[in-house]
């Protein structure tokens, strides 16, 4: 696996700043922001956080590198679900209301700290996915 440098780091989030922010000014401050962060050298641990996540999902151990899509594909199947219980709402609206009750219990019950692990695992994905993808190195 090839280091990730600063300046790729840099150059991903300028391109991610460029479809995100159509404004001028607010890509403005945008680019500010990371050129900022990066002379204040927080994006050096950014870099150790993407190689570590790129080292994983370049493993040849299956169950290391399909960890984080598998993850994702619970959340989107989480998401999908929401269709049908739309459709169960229209015709038995209190078997909704119940199945929402308890699926509401469920999910305030995963400890804060868990749900934190989730995003900055996601995060760390898109970024590296998005680092290959710059690189060349991901179809």
């Amino acid at each position: 696996m090839d280091p990730i440098t600063i300046g790729g780091i840099f150059n991903i989030g300028g391109k991610l700043i460029d479809k995100l922010f159509p404004d001028p000014e607010q890509k403005a401050k945008a680019q500010l922001e990371l050129l900022r962060l990066q002379q204040a050298g927080e994006l050096e641990e950014v870099k150790t956080s993407l190689s570590a996540i790129l080292a994983e999902a370049q493993s040849a151990d299956p169950w290391t590198s399909r960890a984080r899509p598998s993850f994702l594909y619970v959340v989107y199947i989480l998401l999908l679900w929401s269709i049908p219980m739309g459709v169960l709402s229209i015709f038995r609206p209190d078997a909704a209301a119940a199945f929402t009750v308890g699926f509401k219990a469920w999910m305030i019950a995963i400890p804060d700290s868990i749900l934190t692990l989730f995003g900055t695992v996601m995060t760390g994905y898109v970024l590296g996915r998005s680092w290959e993808k710059v690189r060349g190195a991901a179809k």
